[in-house]
This record gives C-alpha cells, sequence and structure tokens, in this order.
C-alpha cells in the first residue's frame, strides 16, 4: 500500500503496512505534509459542500 494516511484516532500520519484500519484514517495522501493537513482539508471541503447550492437539502415552499 502506497501513499500516506491521516489516522483520526491517534491523530498521526501513517504510511506503509501497518496502519490503523479504514474507519479511522482519511487518505491516501501523495505526501506526508498533504495528511498533516487532511483535517483542515476535509472542513474545508464540508463547507464547500454545505453552501453549493446544487446540493441544498432545504425543501423549497409553492
Amino acid at each position: 500500500m502506497s501513499g500516506y494516511w491521516y489516522c483520526v484516532k491517534h491523530k498521526t500520519v501513517e504510511s506503509g503496512v501497518n496502519i490503523c484500519p479504514p474507519i479511522d484514517r482519511l487518505g491516501p495522501f501523495d505526501t506526508q505534509e498533504e495528511a498533516e493537513h487532511a483535517l483542515e482539508k476535509a472542513q474545508e471541503r464540508n463547507e464547500e459542500w454545505d453552501n453549493d447550492p446544487n446540493w441544498n437539502d432545504e425543501q423549497l415552499e409553492d
């Protein structure tokens, strides 16, 4: 397995074969630095999706 992963359980960057299970990690990322900023990237994406008018879950009134 290649790449870097961010473990949300241990709050560390992981790589190689001895990494946490998929439920506990974000990635893969190409670099260790990208993995170190995984939570920031996830927050940015969440904010973009929350404000995307194409994905507005509110019901329109007739």
